[in-house]
């Protein structure tokens, strides 16, 4: 940025200050750890001016990247304010604008760069000088920051009020687990639907990168397959397969409510009694009510009767029964606990036509025939969404078989054998219920989580209640979408160990009820506040038949079973 020009008596600011309307302001003061005050510039309304909003910073030689995270009304002098013009002086008042009474802007100021346009941005150890020209970031400078639309990133949406695409790296985004949070009726279900579908098509081009993924969705309430619900409720929109054709398999756990919702799916899908384990029942404990000793019960009683077995004989033990009261002996097992274990066994199992006790598919190895062969898998719950324990039990039990062949195939790769899988995505709504303290240590999720990418497998969870999920899990969940959220301690957890975070607290708790999300962590360089994209318009829906060259169905065969 050159020196400015004395011109006929006056400094020309042309050469310093940006084009008329990209103007923020100047910086009047502050500090790397409090942020920057900008003092906003003559002819910018304060009421244009979001908090989240994306400013670059003109220093000697560099340039600095903030965030707005804050907006303050000042006054040079007290007088003004003791007895300030009427509301219909508008002379009066126009003369005060900008010398007697101005705006400061709060700037979080995040990254820096340096030298040329194609230097890589680094993290701000210095602030700018006094007098930096503040204004709006342009779209080169934030593809800089953020990568642009291509292999490697995705869009996910645009800065508040700003004309420009913000993407999230694909590569960082599927190395770590990640989570979106949200109150109800924020809109997590449709971000995540644009999320999975933008994954679906980065992958589509990575085979000759090793950057394959594939993703296993858990739909609980029927959202993510064949079609699901619009804003509001009152319509319909392409879901998955609908949109991305053969690069989606959907299976189901209810076929009956399958045909009547007119939903084309792959295969449908059984836990079998061999497949279920004590382990299983844990992670369910407080969802059937079970005490300690019912769980411990349920392990002692898996070494008596077999792993195959257990089930069936821990439901038609009778405490009565002489044989019964041997058998509890010799475990140290007491009678009520039997009574407590099979009560919520027999709810567990009761009116679950996926659960078969003989016969039934191995579900685990279909599941992974796809999953292999880089087709997404959408596993549809059906009338069954709405039965927690049923849910929690199936996303637990093929978790678990996944993960241990996708560790024992990672484990051939490092003995020089074999080929790496593509990267498994698992999603999982009501994350809480699998990740709270009181059993993220026994149940899958919690241990990938914890162990990262070791094994080619990472979560992606969805939550509105980011507080109940254990801290040592949450650490763990690398990149942090987060729309609204009311709750003081769900706002904590979902910005705990982040940098700045009272100011983005302050930021967050401004967003709006729908459609907008502050973003965070490992797949972007800084936190950023944005409109997310509208899934469903017919603009959407043919980006990504273009780029997948899916042809789109049939209108009349569009909802066909």
């Amino acid at each position: 940025m050159s020196a400015p020009h004395h011109v006929n008596g006056a400094y020309d600011l042309s050469t310093v200050m940006p084009p008329d309307g990209t103007a923020l302001g100047t910086v009047i003061g502050g500090s790397l750890t409090k942020g920057l005050e900008v003092r906003l510039a003559a002819g910018r309304l304060v009421e244009e001016i979001a908090a989240g909003r994306y400013v670059t910073i003109e220093a000697t030689g560099q340039k600095f990247f903030g965030m707005i995270t804050d907006v303050e009304l000042r006054a040079a002098s007290e007088a003004v304010l003791r007895q300030p013009p009427e509301p219909d002086d508008g002379f009066l008042r126009a003369i005060f604008a900008g010398t007697a009474v101005y705006a400061v802007l709060h700037v979080m100021p995040m990254l820096r760069v340096t030298g040329a346009a194609a230097s890589t941005p680094e993290p701000v150890k210095t602030v700018p000088s006094h007098f930096s020209a503040v204004r709006d970031a342009t779209q080169a400078e934030v593809s800089q920051i953020f990568g642009e639309d291509g292999p490697g990133h995705f869009v996910i949406g645009t800065p508040l009020d700003m004309d420009v695409k913000v993407c999230l790296s694909y590569d960082r985004f599927i190395e770590r687990s990640n989570g979106i949070f949200g109150k109800s009726g924020t809109g997590k279900t449709f971000l995540t639907r644009s999320i999975l579908t933008h994954l679906i098509d980065k992958s589509s081009a990575q085979r000759d990168r090793g950057k394959r993924s594939v993703n296993l969705v858990f739909d609980m309430h029927n959202e993510y397959g064949w079609e699901g619900s619009s804003e509001g409720g009152t319509g319909k929109v392409k879901a998955l397969k609908q949109l991305l054709g053969n690069a989606v398999a959907v299976m189901t756990l209810d076929e009956a409510s399958s045909r009547r919702r007119g939903v084309r799916y792959d295969t449908a899908i059984t836990i079998r009694y061999q497949d279920i384990e004590p382990g299983d029942i844990a992670v369910l404990q407080q969802t059937l009510n079970l005490t300690d000793n019912a769980v411990e019960a349920a392990h002692e009683l898996a070494k008596h009767f077999g792993q195959p077995h257990w089930l069936r004989g821990a439901m038609e033990l009778v405490e009565s029964d002489e044989e019964t009261a041997d058998l509890l002996q010799r475990r140290g097992i007491h009678a009520a606990t039997i009574l407590n274990l099979r009560r919520g066994l027999q709810r567990l199992v009761r009116n679950k036509h996926f659960l078969v006790e003989h016969g039934g598919a191995d579900s685990v190895q279909s599941i992974l025939k796809y999953l292999l062969h880089g087709t997404n898998v959408v596993l549809e719950f059906g009338a069954y969404g709405n039965d927690l324990p049923a849910y929690m039990l199936v996303a637990n039990v093929l978790t678990r078989r996944l993960h241990e062949v996708y560790r024992e195939r990672i484990e051939a790769v490092h003995g020089g054998t074999g080929e790496p899988p593509p990267h498994l995505i698992i999603t999982i709504e009501e994350a809480h219920k699998f990740l709270n303290p009181q059993v993220a240590r026994q149940t899958i999720f919690g241990e990938i989580a914890r162990e990262m990418r070791k094994y080619h497998v990472t979560l992606l969870v969805i939550d509105q209640r980011p507080s109940a999920i254990d801290d040592e899990v949450l650490s763990q969940i690398a990149t942090r979408i987060t729309c609204l959220l009311d709750n003081e301690r769900d706002i904590d957890a979902a910005l705990g160990g982040i940098a700045g975070a009272r100011e983005l607290r302050a930021v967050l708790a401004k967003l709006e009820t729908k459609q907008q999300a502050l973003i965070l962590g490992h797949a972007v360089p800084m936190p950023v506040v944005v409109r997310t994209e509208t899934y469903g318009t017919e603009a959407f829906y043919a980006t990504f038949r273009q780029r997948l060259g899916v042809p789109p169905p049939p209108v009349d065969d569009l909802y066909a079973p």
